[in-house]
């Protein structure tokens, strides 16, 4: 058994010494684009909530949904009228054309992680998106009567739209789908890193930083051993200049929703950025988390 635990660090400590070219230049498109967005943060987080959501279908409003699960999961049951762009390299990118300009895009994944990177990469182009809080997993299907707005019947995307996006920042978005091939055969599947690969790279000093983007009193309150904090809020892109771009980082917050979009925007500023999976945790996402894992926190 000990044999096996020091292997598994080896491969902790090989996988975190190959830091990804995160001194390539970026755009001042890329820059502007990324710092505007967390300059100005909705007051929703770009977020709303599963039964607020629920309520907006229930009601035959019209929304422009994007469920980006696998389509064997799509298949299964779908928000009706969601059209499936599943998260991977290849389907947004292809998407981005067809998405409209002039109406919210709504995104649900199984617990909103990854569907905040997208809401955050397709707000940096400019469109107005928004993730459904907790995913389908952990939210939509948590609604009562939720089952009212389930179909199986596949929809589609339509032609393109007259809706152009900065040619740069449309790029450095293709570039950020494409480099998810390259890490999912790894522990940073998905730009994230699960709590058990995340406490054996603490226990062993790995070089990288983690990075709490909770509030102060959070944080003050417990806090993975060595991190920093830069809290969640309209002007927080003022503190990603003193990050190191030479280390891995690890962002986290309460449940992986917010820091999936603020490694979206550190990843797009050239950071080497994945986020905790399911956050520090709370009772609404258990057992995800670093704190539901029951792994210590400091003060």
């Amino acid at each position: 058994m000990k044999k096996r635990i020091l292997l598994s660090m080896a491969i902790v400590m090989m996988a975190l010494l190959v830091v990804s070219s995160s001194a390539l230049a970026v755009s001042d498109a890329v820059e502007d684009a990324v710092n505007g967005y967390f300059a100005n943060l909705p007051e929703d987080n770009g977020m709303i909530g599963e039964e607020a959501f629920v309520e907006k279908v229930k009601a035959g409003e019209d929304l422009f949904v994007l469920d980006i699960r696998q389509p064997d999961v799509y298949n299964e049951g779908h928000v009706k009228g969601a059209v499936n762009v599943p998260w991977g390299p290849d389907a947004m990118p292809a998407a981005l054309d067809k998405l409209p300009g002039d109406e919210t895009i709504y995104v649900y994944c199984y617990t909103a992680q990854t569907a905040n990177q997208a809401v955050a990469l397709l707000n940096f182009a400019g469109f107005e998106a928004k993730s459904v809080r907790f995913g389908w997993n952990l939210g939509i299907s948590q609604v009562d009567g939720y089952e009212e707005i389930v179909e199986t019947e596949a929809n589609e995307l339509g032609g393109a739209t007259d809706y152009e996006i900065n040619s740069d920042v449309k790029a450095a978005i293709e570039d950020y789908y494409a480099g998810l091939a390259d890490v999912s055969d790894s522990m940073y599947k998905n730009y994230k890193i699960a709590e058990d690969m995340l406490k054996m790279a603490v226990d062993s000093d790995a070089d990288m930083m983690v990075v709490s983007i909770r509030q102060p009193g959070a944080f003050a309150e417990g806090h993975i051993e060595g991190a920093v904090n830069i809290p969640w809020g309209a002007g927080m892109e003022q503190y990603f200049g003193q990050l190191p771009q030479d280390q891995k980082l690890v962002v986290y917050c309460y449940t992986g929703q917010t820091a999936g979009q603020a490694v979206a925007g550190l990843r797009m500023l050239g950071y080497d950025a994945v986020s905790l999976n399911g956050g520090m945790g709370t009772d609404a996402n258990a057992p995800l988390g670093w704190a539901n894992q029951g792994y210590e926190v400091v003060q």
